[in-house]
């Protein structure tokens, strides 16, 4: 009886294996967390402590959190990564749904070309618009605004390609139901393509929410007042000449984190199953 408990299924890999799988992921999982303990303990230390050679202080203060929401704009950086990510995520996620739809289920000359077209503006260094999209922009006076850290974000080829795959898998037959019934293109857009993309949906508005969050160049060129930087600009701008503030840096680091780890711990399904669905049929 205790040899069928604990027997081995046919399709499982060797103990030894298992246990050395076990091992490998333990160590990549410590590599991967090591630093960002490191940043939350260093928070609590005093400047002197941080680079000093042991890991824990020799008193936990919380000066540095006290020093960041009193002596700098950091909630002022906070609302203004909050109203970009979010704007940007539905904006793109109501851009990239109908883009899709119409790529996945309308039949219309040149289709084909302009889908590759969006997919091949992929390959192309985002650094290298930097300096046209400045010069633009600036003649449109959109400098030092929030659309101007919105609109790039939104518009996101991948999006349009993830809802496209996805959209490709809804059966025709359903929308041409709908329509028999009398359903208009608006209609049967909002009350059944809609709900039926669900996961890829927020897959797509969760990458764009944190790719939108973590941007540092394009705030940094096209934002001209410390009013208007996002949290990794604003954090980068921390340090002083004369003396490096490691402890607020870490701080405000640690902060910063917060959103994005509750995001992902809470979408974390959605996330996975909006990828393998969308992989399903090309």
């Amino acid at each position: 009886m205790t040899g069928r408990l604990f027997a081995r299924r046919p399709q499982d890999p060797p103990p030894v294996a298992q246990m050395l799988g076990l091992v490998a992921l333990t160590g990549l999982l410590g590599l991967v967390l090591m630093p960002w303990i490191w940043a939350l303990v260093s928070s609590f230390k005093p400047r002197a402590e941080i680079m000093s050679t042991g890991f824990l202080p020799s008193v936990w203060i919380v000066d540095n959190y006290v020093a960041l929401f009193r002596d700098t704009l950091y909630l002022r950086w906070l609302f203004n990564s909050a109203v970009v990510s979010v704007s940007a995520a539905v904006l793109g996620m109501a851009l990239s749904a109908m883009a899709g739809y119409a790529f996945a289920k309308f039949r219309f000359v040149g289709r084909e070309v302009l889908f590759w077209i969006v997919i091949a503006s992929v390959s192309i260094p985002p650094f290298t618009t930097v300096i046209p999209l400045f010069g633009w922009l600036a003649k449109l006076q959109m400098l030092n605004t929030y659309p101007v850290l919105i609109l790039p974000f939104a518009a996101s080829a991948f999006g349009l390609f993830m809802m496209r795959q996805y959209m490709s898998t809804l059966p025709d037959e359903l929308i041409e139901a709908a329509r028999i019934d009398g359903c208009g293109e608006f209609r049967l857009f909002l009350t059944i393509i809609v709900p039926l993309a669900r996961p890829a949906l927020g897959t797509v508005g969760i990458l764009i929410f944190i790719s939108s969050w973590n941007s540092f160049i394009w705030p940094l060129v096209f934002m001209r007042s410390n009013e208007m930087f996002t949290l990794p600009v604003g954090i980068a701008g921390l340090n002083s000449e004369q003396m490096a503030e490691y402890g607020l840096v870490m701080a405000a680091a640690i902060v910063s984190c917060i959103p994005m780890l509750t995001i992902f711990f809470l979408m974390q399904k959605q996330i996975i199953a909006g990828l393998t669905r969308g992989a399903v049929k090309s």
